[in-house]
């Protein structure tokens, strides 16, 4: 498999998110995210969750980041060997860049 480099592209905030409709219960939720912050890069040349890199979020990006280890390309992105996802913790999302190397 090929290796895909992953960068940290931005993190949300609750009030980038929810705006003036903030829910309640996030009225004290700190964000945006403390473990990823644009910059961050991560080189793979296996499907395993690097150190440091948030478990959950890894899990949410996987199918992209197996697709380009494998060869695949998502024409609608405009690049090949390239894909944008996100984690999908809805109170703080972080979008990360996927490019095949």
């Amino acid at each position: 498999m090929a290796a895909v480099k992953i960068t940290v592209i931005r993190g949300f905030s609750k009030e980038e998110i929810f705006g003036d409709d903030m829910p309640e219960e996030l009225a004290d939720f700190a964000t945006p995210c403390g473990t990823h912050i644009p910059g961050q890069e991560y080189v793979l040349d296996s499907a395993d969750c690097p150190e440091g890199f948030c478990s959950w979020a890894f899990r949410d990006i996987y199918r992209d980041l197996i697709h380009l280890m494998r060869g695949g390309d998502y024409p609608w992105i405009g690049a090949p060997a390239t894909s944008y996802s996100s984690c999908t913790d809805g109170r703080k999302t972080v979008v990360f860049k996927l490019e095949r190397i």
